[in-house]
């Protein structure tokens, strides 16, 4: 059934307030009656009554009644008697900003792929892969995805398109070697931080230059001087540019008389953190968790396998970690109060960081150069790199479940 509402006898504020006075026990809401309706009631109202010469008082009596009569709660009713007030009161009808889809099921899936080879990176870092992808090495087809921004690239990776499967402190001690300071790199890529990351019978050497944040990762299946020295040497020799600082932390791995004397020999100097400061080594500690354990896991290796490691290391994944993997590079904002705030607004891979220092070339080993460094980095773009990085790892993890299988090691995923 049908009610119509028809209070054109009603005409003034004094039959309101009786009105109102003689129905608080009835409900006269036309709160299930089309919206265009309930429009033409309040517009009509407010146009017999001439509501925009009342007082304040009397208005709020058309407010109670038409509450009442249409079920609209106060706020909604102000805004609607205001534009009813200036002109005849319609339904706005709906308009989408963007009446089409900017990016597609095929750029989500372009998305998804390069998350899944490079076990999706910061929003800021796979947006710069995307861009690489086609200002760079040409790829039309990320043209569109290429433009997408960061918090969007979130957005898609909780769309229904989008299904990527990718799926310890060391005890201070007082030994007179190198000298307790922080890292110093006087703006100069060649000062390093140096640590180590245990995975059960095998060492991961971890080092990252503090300006580039070039990376070099070694493996080995002991620490000891017949390992240690090496793997630094192979380690140093890794870097394109000259090494001048050698920062690490106190564990005994590098603050020893083998390690020190080592390095005074290629002139390197050698200092380590201090007491109650983390952050001298917060950098190589930070990649240590984002990409050691992120893509060499938990799982056991045996040490006869960390010659395999270290060639892996060798020949893709530094390759990886400082041509085709953009890092992110802080600009210190300082507030009204004087707060510094480290804000991540650049996004370079290793290389372009340092090509993008004032004079690199005099940074260079006297065998290395930009022509020589260039057709590594442009050989393949970020994705087909990766692409061969994840073959390969997968060859790796292959070999290294065989030898658990066969030595009877326990083998799992989780420590």
């Amino acid at each position: 059934m049908e009610i119509t509402m028809n209070d054109s006898r009603i005409n003034n504020i004094t039959q309101i307030r009786k009105f109102l006075k003689g129905s608080q026990g009835f409900d006269f809401s036309l709160r299930d009656a089309p919206i265009d309706k309930k429009y033409t009631f309040i517009d009509e109202t407010v146009d017999r009554l001439k509501y925009g010469r009342l007082s304040k008082k009397d208005k709020r009596v058309v407010i109670c009644y038409l509450k009442k009569i249409t079920g609209y709660k106060k706020a909604q009713l102000s805004r609607l008697i205001s534009r009813s007030v200036v002109g005849e009161l319609k339904r706005k009808p709906y308009r989408r900003i963007y009446p089409r889809r900017i990016y597609t099921s095929v750029d989500i899936k372009l998305l998804e792929k390069t998350d899944e080879l490079h076990l999706r990176l910061s929003e800021g870092a796979t947006h710069e892969i995307l861009r690489r992808e086609y200002e760079l090495f040409n790829h039309s087809n990320f043209q569109n995805i290429s433009q997408i921004s960061h918090s969007h690239i979130t957005n898609l990776r909780h769309s229904s398109f989008y299904n990527s499967h990718w799926i310890n402190h060391t005890k201070s001690r007082v030994v007179p070697i190198g000298l307790t300071a922080p890292p110093e790199n006087f703006g100069h890529p060649g000062s390093i931080r140096v640590d180590a990351v245990h995975q059960r019978d095998v060492y991961h050497i971890n080092s990252v230059d503090e300006i580039t944040q070039w990376e070099i990762v070694v493996c080995v299946p002991q620490i000891c001087e017949a390992c240690m020295l090496p793997a630094l040497a192979e380690l140093i020799d890794q870097y394109p540019f000259i090494i001048f600082n050698f920062h690490s932390d106190r564990g005994g791995e590098n603050i020893n008389y083998q390690v020190a004397d080592f390095l005074q020999r290629l002139l390197i100097k050698q200092t380590k953190s201090r007491s109650n400061h983390c952050n001298d080594n917060a950098l190589v500690e930070t990649k240590n968790g984002s990409v050691i354990r992120k893509n060499m896991g938990w799982q056991h290796i045996n040490q006869n396998l960390s010659d395999d490691v270290g060639e892996y290391y060798k020949n893709h994944f530094n390759r990886y970690l400082n041509f085709h993997r953009p890092c992110g590079f802080p600009t210190i904002e300082v507030d009204k109060n004087g707060k510094k705030k480290r804000m991540y607004h650049n996004y370079l891979t290793p290389y372009e960081a340092l090509k993008g220092i004032t004079g690199a070339d005099k940074f260079l080993k006297p065998n290395i150069s930009f022509e020589k460094l260039d057709k590594i980095a442009y050989q393949y773009s970020d994705n087909e790199f990766a692409e061969i990085l994840r073959n390969e790892e997968r060859k790796l993890f292959d070999l290294i479940a065989k030898e658990d299988k066969r030595n009877g090691s326990f083998y799992k995923t989780q420590p």
